[in-house]
């Protein structure tokens, strides 16, 4: 899972240092820096899944368009590096053994990692000049050298362990591929940098594991083929979700929704969020014919209500359903990223959402990192906090702003009984100034009768 993010020269960010928790919220004003954080996050997965195993970053890939690297470091200045360190926390240690002892002894072992990179810009557009993983105290660094721009130095720091070079010519090393991987004439040129391999693995497992689904989601089908494919996720705007239910379906995923409680199907699982946020009463994706491919998805508004289809009832229904899921689709110990899930949901529906993500967090495991406005969905956090139904340190809430050129990040504190306790302005509106205002104008009418 994620632990920590620090960025540098990204966007509207001169400096960000994210901590994050099993659920963490970004709030804030429009262009204030909320979706450059992700579209950070975005930019480091597509970089991974990139088949060009000679750029250093993609800017333009499936998750984020971002244009140039003049577009994306901070005042569009080419000369400054972006630069970042993001941390990882891992279910099973991380352990690096150095070849030359013996198999039972091993170098280094933690639970937590961290990789960090400078990247600059250049004619041929974005290129890594550093590449740091740190594991405990060890430090792996490949850096270029100030005597040859084209050549780097691969060092270790932290303990006695040293890379060994292989007898014969000194061959100049390059720099990172993909700004997160050595390049392979590390492991030729170095008799012991075979644990280098396991670090870029452990990175690759943890990008893998990040799922994300966008603000726009697509318009519901009155009807869906399914040709018994099993996506990785719901798609960046939805557009799997019926696929992936099916899967599920088929596979016979069952969930406990709480603990000690029943376990329930995967459809089972969905139509109960979908009644608890009052939207439906009922929830099924039926096949048209048996063997015909073609399944609709249909729902009964109310236990006295007809059938109908996903394209004839409420927008909010299918804008939120492949919310809940690619919550319940994805691994435990998953991070799903979402923009602005409160879209197209009334009020009652957005303090459910909460109650969705404090769920799978808590119960599931799935690391949730939310990009949001509404104060509702807030509110029933907050609640849930009261009520000790979530842990306070479980939840890390942001605040960014933008003032004098640059985003600003401010954590908001949060105490046992779910209080914000450095509450910033105008976080969510003015509402005891509209109410006020609205007052005054009230009387000084009424004074005039």
């Amino acid at each position: 899972m994620l632990d920590s993010l620090h960025i540098s020269n990204f966007k509207t960010w001169r400096s960000a240092l994210l901590d994050f928790g099993l659920l963490t919220g970004l709030f804030g004003t429009n262009s204030s820096g909320k979706s450059s954080l992700i579209q950070f996050m975005l930019m480091l997965k597509q970089t991974k899944e990139a088949t060009d195993r000679g750029i250093s970053l993609d800017l333009n890939g499936r998750l984020a368009k971002l244009g140039s690297f003049e577009d994306v470091v901070h005042n569009h200045n080419t000369e400054d590096l972006l630069s970042w360190q993001i941390g990882f926390e891992v279910d099973h240690p991380l352990t690096l053994q150095d070849p030359s002892t013996k198999r039972s002894e091993y170098l280094v072992r933690s639970n937590e990692f961290s990789v960090g990179a400078e990247v600059g810009g250049t004619a041929l557009g974005p290129l890594a000049r550093v590449l740091r993983y740190q594991v405990d105290d060890q430090v792996f660094t490949l850096s270029r050298k100030k005597s040859d721009a084209n050549a780097f130095d691969l060092r270790a720091s932290g303990s006695a362990f040293k890379f060994v070079r292989t007898p014969g010519r000194a061959w100049q090393l390059p720099g990172p591929i993909k700004s997160y991987a050595f390049p392979d004439q590390a492991r030729t040129y170095f008799q012991n940098a075979s644990l280098l391999a396991d670090l870029e693995s452990a990175y690759e497992r943890e990008v893998d594991r990040i799922f994300y689904l966008g603000p726009l989601r697509e318009y519901p089908k009155r009807e869906y083929v399914w040709g018994r494919s099993r996506p990785v996720d719901v798609g960046v705007r939805g557009e799997l979700v019926v696929d992936a239910i099916l899967a599920a379906t088929l596979d016979g995923a069952k969930y406990n929704l709480f603990k000690k409680g029943r376990l329930q199907t995967f459809q089972e699982i969905v139509a109960y969020w979908l009644k608890a946020m009052g939207l439906i009463s009922n929830f099924e994706i039926r096949e048209l014919a048996p063997g015909s491919s073609y399944y609709q998805a249909v729902v009964k508004v109310r236990d006295d209500s007809p059938p109908a289809l996903l394209t004839d009832v409420g927008f909010g229904v299918s804008q939120v359903l492949p919310i809940i899921v690619l919550l319940y689709y994805v691994p435990a110990g998953s991070t799903v990223i979402l923009e602005q899930p409160e879209i197209h949901l009334h009020p009652l529906a957005q303090s459910a959402l909460a109650d969705l993500l404090i769920n799978v967090a808590t119960y599931r495991g799935v690391q949730i990192l939310f990009e949001s406005h509404s104060e509702h969905l807030l509110l029933r956090m907050q609640r849930r906090i009261a009520e000790e139904e979530v842990d306070a340190e479980d939840i890390k809430l942001y605040f960014t702003d933008y003032d004098e050129g640059s985003s600003h990040l401010h954590e908001l504190e949060i105490d046992e009984y779910g209080q914000i306790l450095n509450w910033p302005e105008n976080f969510m509106g003015d509402a005891f100034g509209e109410t006020l205002a609205a007052e005054k104008a009230r009387l000084k009418r009424m004074a005039k009768k």
